[in-house]
């Protein structure tokens, strides 16, 4: 990394494609890209960890202009910082070494946007961003509650990962946007704590706009898991689950987040290997871009 970049921090890989129209200094940027090819918990079908790698090279299939919001990526300054060259270790090591990465994001002045890997990741971006951030709370989209103690004896599998962020979330909001699956207990927590909010496909989200109204200018964290697409449109993910959303769908959630203070993210569970179409990596790589858009305000 260049003198403009970053000092002390775990190596970034920066050698290979870059997201289109993103810079790889630092100078005058917002938001700041961040690879994290990490899939050492997937419990079905790994492969999350050539997700950002794929998702950087198909970003040119798309345009840099998005119509829903009338914004162009080239008239926007954002830097896309490479990969993390992940420690050989357990997963905690792995969650220390992205907490710390998110850190320095964060004392640049740049707004967060991962690209997984699998979902564990989140739980180091969430333990960075609570120490600027006490007041977050976070959005997620995803097929799955994620919410269990532990799976397979790991308590940091990324079957637990909102689990482990309301350990660290101040605030204890989640807002669980669609998740269609889960275990009994696993509902039952969400709909007693009033996290489960509804979305019906085709439909404005009017729900999520209800539930985060009292949430203006709040700080907010949005953790996409790219299941919650469905497996029709995403089949390149390591848990594909029947009953998923279409594009336009999440359009409805853009056009609700647009209003509010975004101030990180992350897309993950994108596993090129099971898409030989390359569908599933050009539909991250459109997520990427309206996430850039929405972090740059």
């Amino acid at each position: 990394m260049n003198s403009e970049s970053f000092n002390n921090v775990p190596p970034f890989n920066n050698n290979n494609a870059i997201f289109m129209a993103s810079k790889r200094t630092i100078k005058n940027c917002k938001v700041g890209l961040l690879g994290v090819p990490y899939d050492g918990t997937s419990c079905f079908r790994p492969g999350s960890r050539f997700g950002p790698s794929a998702i950087r090279e198909s970003s040119n299939g798309i345009e840099t202009y998005c119509p829903q919001l009338d914004l162009d990526l080239e008239d926007i300054d954002f830097t896309d910082l490479g990969s993390l060259d992940i420690p050989l270790g357990n997963t905690i090591s792995t969650i220390r070494c992205i907490k710390n990465s998110t850190l320095k994001l964060l004392k640049h002045n740049l707004k967060p946007l991962i690209m997984g890997g699998e979902h564990s990741i989140t739980t180091g971006v969430i333990e960075a961003m609570v120490q600027d951030y006490p007041n977050l709370i976070m959005l997620q989209l995803d097929a799955h509650a994620d919410l269990r103690e532990e799976w397979s004896g790991n308590k940091y599998s990324h079957a637990c990962t909102m689990k482990r962020c309301l350990e660290l979330l101040p605030s204890q909001k989640i807002l669980q946007v669609a998740i269609r699956s889960g275990t009994k207990s696993e509902f039952k927590e969400m709909n007693k704590n009033k996290r489960l909010i509804p979305h019906t496909s085709g439909e404005s989200a009017i729900h999520l706009k209800k539930a985060l109204q009292q949430f203006l200018g709040t700080p907010i964290y949005l953790t996409f898991d790219l299941d919650w697409f469905d497996p029709s449109i995403l089949p390149g993910t390591g848990t594909p689950e029947p009953g998923g959303f279409l594009w336009r769908d999440f359009a409805a959630i853009i056009d609700v987040i647009k209003e509010h203070n975004l101030v990180g993210a992350d897309v993950v569970e994108l596993s090129p290997v099971f898409d030989t179409s390359g569908i599933s990596t050009i539909l991250a790589a459109k997520v990427i871009r309206s996430l850039i858009m929405l972090l740059n305000k």
